[in-house]
């Protein structure tokens, strides 16, 4: 069995005096979606935080391609191969769709892949490319976390983290998103998926760990855990 992409044991982490995640474990194989739901406030963006080098666990390690990371700094982290789509899109709204794509190739010098990946980008994301040279604080809510993806794909990551990719949009956005997912992971990049809306999550996902409160209770193959009562229960209305 080859080594999983991502290991995570047993990291603890703290905000201040709170102790946001105890002891939780995950793994991360190649090509693999898993996701990641829970609650809100059970611990999932601080887990994805904390994989980019944005907070550091007091205890346990962190293992990307047998390289231990646990608080490597977070553009150290980029340039391993690990992108985050963050909470809430943050794209740089004064900036235009295109600067913006550029900024997510800071760390490259290769122009003509540059160029390769934001063809990609738009071929992914055609209302990008119609709005490359938008302001992108005029986007709609959709088009921005369209903008946060593809700037994120502009570091060619390894393992691509989404953290709430559907929040704030409309249903049928939510569709065109999960199957852009579903396209980026087919081609070969590797996902971590942090979302509130389980049903799509789970019915894109290869594996599923539930997070209740800082730890892990449930975990397993997606589908199977989509049947699951105690899971259709707590996060699927049903």
């Amino acid at each position: 069995m080859a080594e999983p992409m991502l290991k995570i044991d047993d990291i603890n982490v703290y905000y201040g005096a709170i102790h946001a995640i105890k002891g939780i474990s995950l793994t991360v194989n190649q090509g693999e979606i898993v996701t990641l739901i829970g609650a809100n406030g059970a611990g999932k963006s601080t887990t994805l935080r904390t994989i980019s080098g944005l907070l550091k666990p007091k205890t346990g390690s962190i293992t990307f391609q047998g390289q231990d990371i646990a608080g490597t700094p977070a553009h150290k982290i980029v340039g391993l191969g690990i992108s985050q789509v963050p909470e809430g899109r943050r794209i740089f709204t004064e900036m235009t769709v295109m600067e913006n794509l550029d900024l997510g190739a800071f760390i490259r010098k290769d122009k003509d892949g540059i160029a390769a990946d934001k063809k990609r980008v738009f071929e992914l994301f055609p209302r990008l490319e119609e709005r490359q040279d938008q302001v992108a604080g005029t986007l709609s809510g959709g088009e921005q976390q369209m903008l946060a993806m593809g700037r994120a794909l502009m570091s060619r990551p390894k393992l691509l983290l989404l953290d709430e990719p559907s929040m704030g949009l409309a249903p049928l956005l939510i569709k065109e998103i999960f199957s852009i997912i579903e396209d980026i992971n087919k081609s070969g990049t590797t996902v971590l998926l942090v979302e509130q809306n389980a049903n799509m999550a789970l019915s894109i996902a290869n594996r599923a760990y539930v997070l209740e409160t800082g730890r892990i209770t449930l975990s397993g193959d997606a589908k199977k855990l989509a049947a699951s009562e105690d899971v259709r229960k707590a996060y699927l209305g049903g």
